[in-house]
């Protein structure tokens, strides 16, 4: 089976698929289970992946029960995200996963539909200062944090499993800032209620990001918008104790950036 690397997915991201007309690419009807899996190995081995995909889906469909079947799902999930079918390479994943659940490779599967994800997402990931965050769709972003989360959980001891804890760190900065930037947008808009519940789920979803200290400015302003001083004041300590060099603070004032209201001070 074909592994990605775990050290070179820089490379392995930027190798294109070297697309071909499927019709072309069709094997013969009559082709034996052996000769046909023969045939998808010699095209993942050129890197021929979308040639693969056509024949290890005809081989899982034509011999669903035969020898390579497991093999070929495994491999199918491979030639999927090669040809960035990132849809398709989590759904060949999931089925995988929901037959073969005790399968001793079943954890790359995890991995390749988390690594489907977070490729499907990466649009989100990169330049996410450049517009207005609060129009951004993270789903797929979303997928691939819970998908490495899963396989951790599962397989702690994975060869996967550093790799998917490195980018879930990433993933979860991500995430955060995100939320960080629709809170700014609600506070911006005067949803203070809205900012808050926003910095909130920061602290309780994201504990560990950097993101949690910026979130309690954001629920210092909030309450400041909705005209609440001791509130204001009791996240103000708060955000005092966790991060005294925040830069909306002058010692113990918080200057807000959105809110039209007086400096606050302890």
């Amino acid at each position: 089976m074909r592994f990605p690397s775990l050290g070179t997915f820089g490379a392995l991201l930027l190798s294109g698929a070297l697309l071909a007309g499927c019709a072309s690419n069709e094997p013969a009807p009559d082709l034996q289970e052996q000769d046909l899996y023969q045939q998808a190995q010699e095209s993942l081995d050129a890197g021929r992946y979308s040639t693969a995909v056509t024949r290890l889906e005809a081989l899982d469909t034509r011999f669903p029960f035969g020898r390579y079947a497991e093999q070929a799902q495994l491999e199918l999930i491979y030639a999927y995200y090669q040809t960035e079918d990132w849809e398709q390479a989590r759904a060949a994943a999931s089925r995988f996963i929901r037959l073969h659940p005790d399968h001793e490779q079943v954890d790359y599967a995890y991995y390749m539909r988390g690594l489907a994800a977070y490729q499907a997402g990466r649009f989100s990931l990169e330049g996410l200062e450049l517009i207005d965050i609060s129009k951004r769709d993270l789903g797929a972003t979303r997928d691939a944090n819970v998908d490495f989360g899963e396989l951790v959980r599962r397989f702690p001891e994975s060869p996967y499993a550093a790799d998917a804890r490195q980018r879930i760190v990433y993933l979860r900065n991500v995430l955060s800032r995100h939320e960080l930037q629709v809170a700014d947008f609600y506070l911006r808009k005067g949803a203070y209620l809205a900012a808050i519940n926003r910095g909130k789920w920061v602290l309780e979803h994201y504990p560990q990001t950097p993101a949690t200290r910026d979130a309690l400015a954001v629920i210092v302003e909030g309450y400041m918008g909705l005209n609440m001083p001791e509130r204001a004041r009791t996240a103000l300590q708060t955000l005092i104790n966790n991060d005294p060099d925040n830069p909306r603070l002058d010692g113990k004032t918080f200057e807000p950036e959105h809110v039209d209201a007086k400096p606050l001070t302890l």
